[in-house]
Formats: C-alpha cells, structure tokens, sequence
C-alpha cells in the first residue's frame, strides 16, 4: 500500500534446485496473478483516507483474484510508512537446565524485544544476528548447546505503532487477515540481492513514491533499516513548481524525459509544456531538456545525502566498498546510479527481482 500505487500479487512456491546467485533459496516464487492500481488515501506511505485507501484496497486484490482465479482470504503486508527504524540490541539470560532449548530462544527474543520498544511504537521484526555463550561471541546456532549464559544480537525494526495499525485496519476492512506485516526495504532485500551480496554486506535502497527506506546486511544477516519521508513524488511537485505545469503533466515528463544527466546539446533541445492553468489562451512554455534535468536532479541529490547520513549512522559504515543496490520506482531514473554512487562514495546497481517465475515487466521495478 503505497504513496503512487496498491499492489496486490498472488504466487505459488514451487521446490527448485538452488543457483549459483541463490544458493539458500529451496523454492522458486511462480506469479500466478498481480494486480497494481493508482493510490487513494495514502500520504507517504500513511493512510490519510481510511475509506478511500479500503476501496482501491478492494480493487486492486481483486483484480488479482481474477487473474489468479482464486480467492485470497489472508495477506502479507509490506510496511514502509511509520519512520522505520532498526537497532542492533543484545539480550541475554541464564540458562535454567544446562543446554539452549527454542523456550531459551524465545525468552531471551522476548525480552530484547521489550527493551528495545520505545513508547508508540510497534515491532515488525526481531531477528537474530548473531549468538553467544558464555560471553563467546560467533555462535551460529546455539540449539543444544551446552552453556550457563546464553546471549542473542538481534536487530529490532519498529514502526510508528499508528501508521502500521491503520494501514493493517483498511486490510481487515477489507475482510482479509493481516498474516504479518514486513518491513517494505527487508523485503526487496529478499527479493533484489545474491547470496553473495549479503554475505560480504549491501545495502537496499527502496525509492518510492512518498518514501525512502534502506535495509543492510551483513553476513547473511539483515542488520539495520531506516527511511524518511522523501521520494519520486517530491520530484513530480518540484517538476509542476519549478515547470509551471500541472501535476499530471509534470509526472508525464518525469516518465518520458526524465533524468539526473545533463550533455552539451540538452540546453538546445526544448519541449512544449502546457500551463497549470485552464484559459485556453494560456500558451504553453518552451523549456530546455537542461532545465528539467537540473530541477530532478538537485531532488535526487538530496534524498541520496539523506542516503548517505543514513548508511553512516549504521553498521554498514564498517564496510566501505559494500554495494548498494537500489529498487523502486524512482530508481529508474536515467542515470541515478551514476548519481547514487558518486554521493555514496559505493558501487551502485539497480536490483531486479531474483528467484521468480512469469515475471511481467511492470513488476521488475
């Protein structure tokens, strides 16, 4: 449920022999039916219009039924409103009868949990990292182990606790059962990085509409997120202001002409606008490709400072040549990889889903 559009997809887990780029992935992800509709009542990620979110809520889920002929009775909700936030937290206890049992496990994840939870907000995931005992650091799985301490590194990702449980109320308006909801950058991280990728350490930068959220990992692990309110849709307004144009016309030219580059000719070459106004004896005005270009640029520029302020104040600043992988729509702006790793200072890729069958070409981004 997003600032530009509601997406709905239905697949099937199919077993599949694992690959070189995914070597821990046991089964392929087979699209059996996707629906993507424009957004209402979504600000940033946020629900603003509890009925017009649960309407277009509706549509979107089913005109996916209808592709998939079934019917959907539960959901996995992506979540990137609310401030994400993750922080690394250690949580420890002693242990009662000698050996780690999964109730030893699940004690100590508890309690993290509990500690790490400011007031207001919500917990989508509590996810070990990393495990001790008896102050030996390293353990990679502690089940049956024998020890008197037991300790758990885990990265706790929270949300603001009104922004997910409004979003999980227009789903259950829907008369659907929220499954779970997930941290929308974790989930392209799942979906867009190697085996590889995560085990030397990425980043996924997921640029959407109304919001920028990143995920990190390292060794294996998904180890911090965060995000802020700044996305393509900031560029669509700086377009309408900077253009004179209205809004659907300054997103027609972000899509067709948009970029972050600039050459010698593309302050020769101008376009027609329309104006924002409706008198017909408005003329429309004659801007270069120059113009454009600068206006979406200095918007990209600052999201990805933001990026980068971001990336040091996590563990992710401990490995300086890690890449960065970007996902989302504002991602497929002409030459904002470029863009992204001259301000990071990283190698950069845009990401395509990984593992998945019958993939349409409106679902890659």
């Amino acid at each position: 449920i997003g600032t530009s559009k509601i997406a709905c997809v239905i697949a099937r887990l199919k077993p599949c022999p694992p690959s070189d780029a995914l070597r821990g992935r046991t089964h392929a992800v087979e699209l059996i039916g996707m629906s993507h509709i424009q957004s209402r009542g979504v600000k940033a990620g946020a629900v603003v219009d509890l009925a017009e979110c649960e309407q277009a809520v509706r549509q979107a889920v089913a005109l996916a039924e209808r592709t998939a002929k079934v019917r959907v009775e539960s959901v996995l909700l992506s979540v990137s409103a609310g401030r994400l936030q993750g922080n690394l937290v250690e949580a420890s206890a002693e242990l009662r009868n000698g050996a780690v049992t999964p109730a030893d496990m699940s004690r100590v994840v508890s309690a993290g949990m509990h500690h790490a939870t400011p007031k207001g907000r919500t917990v989508l995931h509590a996810l070990p990292v990393g495990f001790s005992l008896d102050g030996v650091k390293g353990v990679r799985d502690p089940s049956g182990m024998v020890a008197r301490h037991f300790g758990i590194d885990m990265n706790v990702v929270t949300a603001e606790a009104t922004a997910a449980k409004n979003l999980m109320l227009v789903v259950e308006r829907c008369h659907l059962n929220v499954e779970a909801m997930a941290a929308g950058p974790y989930v392209a991280g799942l979906s867009v990085l190697t085996d590889d990728e995560t085990d030397l350490g990425a980043a996924v930068v997921e640029m959407g509409a109304g919001t920028t959220t990143i995920a990190t990992y390292s060794n294996g692990q998904f180890v911090h997120a965060s995000g802020f309110a700044l996305g393509g849709q900031h560029v669509t307004m700086d377009l309408a202001r900077g253009l004179g144009a209205c809004i659907a016309d300054a997103e027609r030219i972000k899509t067709l002409y948009g970029t972050v580059l600039t050459g010698g000719s593309d302050a020769r070459e101008v376009m027609s606008v329309p104006s924002a106004g409706d008198d017909d004896r408005d003329l429309p005005q004659m801007v270069s490709r120059a113009t454009i270009a600068n206006i979406i640029r200095q918007r990209v520029e600052e999201i990805f400072e933001m990026v980068r302020d971001r990336l040091a104040e996590s563990p992710f600043a401990a490995e300086p040549r890690a890449r960065v992988v970007l996902s989302g729509g504002a991602s497929q702006l002409n030459g904002v990889p470029e863009l992204a790793s001259r301000i990071l200072g990283r190698p950069v890729r845009v990401g395509r889903p990984l593992g998945f069958g019958r993939l349409p070409t409106e679902a890659k981004t």
